[in-house]
């Protein structure tokens, strides 16, 4: 099942981390939500393939340790959404579709 293309309005925010709004359900470390606004990754569907990092040519993402989550233990944060171009590379490359994109 892929990220809820509706979280932004669906969900309430949670928590932040570095200016990184995050959007429920969050239970660390087993449920991790969905982390950011304009580029949202559903930490609970990824699984750290780092497809979306190296796909992303201005650096969005960053790996973020996730010790104990059942999917992986490592996380595409996206970190620096304001510099998304929607390019929509790091959407088409993710194996699980946990990526949404949309401009702000």
């Amino acid at each position: 099942m892929p990220i809820d293309p509706n979280y932004r309005t669906n969900r309430k925010v949670v928590s932040e981390q570095n200016g990184i709004k995050i959007y429920e359900p969050y239970n660390p470390p087993k449920q991790l939500g969905i982390w950011g606004t304009i580029v949202g990754v559903d930490f609970d569907l990824c699984i750290a393939d780092g497809s979306c990092i190296n796909a992303c040519p201005v650096n969005v993402f960053q790996w973020l340790d996730t010790p104990g989550h059942p999917a992986s233990e490592k996380k595409a944060f996206p970190i620096n959404e304001q510099a998304c171009i929607f390019c929509m590379a790091c959407v088409n490359v993710c194996p699980v579709a946990a990526i949404d994109v949309k401009p702000p």
